[in-house]
């Protein structure tokens, strides 16, 4: 039996296996997640910002959460699954969980999530996460120091943090329940059309 629970300091020895988890993810994919130190992801776990998914005592799945502009934008990062332990539902148990952590510790901010990950978006998008430019997300500069990591750190510079090869999505909780504009439908349909395109380069 699988768990997926909330992180606390007592899962602190698995941050280095997280951290390599992380980077294995990014050579495989050969873009989109920011590297990861091992102290970084141990204070995720002791400030009770972190779900981790464990086999026994073999993490196999992580993810983390984030306030951002004094607690206005919550970011939801970091989702990772152990190839082994793939296609088994553990990602969409994951990111329920990350959400509903999020949730709970910041319940009046905007929760949004910056992917290249189709799977990611269609995971944000069961969730209620609405595709949006990098412009409406949060403007706090360490935020995005956070993607210096990652290996299209200089698209985004070059734009200007408007523009990268990630998508954005949020979730604004004044916004729930309320019908979506006409845009909507079609412009999610060609992001995910996009996104499929991307990945079979």
């Amino acid at each position: 039996m699988i768990k997926v629970i909330y992180a606390d300091s007592s899962h602190t020895q698995y941050a280095p296996r997280i951290c390599q988890l992380i980077y294995e993810s990014a050579l495989q994919r050969g873009t989109g997640i920011a590297k990861r130190e091992p102290e970084y992801i141990s204070s995720k776990m002791e400030s009770g910002k972190a779900v981790i998914a464990l086999d026994d005592d073999k993490v196999v799945g992580f993810s983390y959460i984030e306030c951002w502009s004094h607690g206005d934008y919550v970011a939801t990062s970091g989702l990772i699954v152990d190839p082994d332990y793939r296609h088994m539902g553990l990602a969409t148990r994951i990111k329920n969980l990350t959400f509903q952590l999020a949730r709970e510790r910041f319940p009046y901010a905007k929760i949004f999530s910056i992917t290249t990950s189709l799977a990611v978006m269609k995971l944000n998008t069961r969730l209620g996460y609405q595709p949006v430019t990098l412009s409406e997300l949060t403007h706090d500069e360490e935020f995005w120091e956070g993607c210096k990591g990652c290996v299209n750190y200089d698209v985004l510079c070059r734009n200007k943090h408007r523009v990268c090869l990630c998508y954005g999505m949020l979730w604004d909780p004044k916004e729930q329940n309320q019908p979506k504009p006409a845009w909507y439908t079609p412009y999610l349909m060609a992001l995910r059309n996009f996104g499929k395109k991307i990945f079979r380069l």
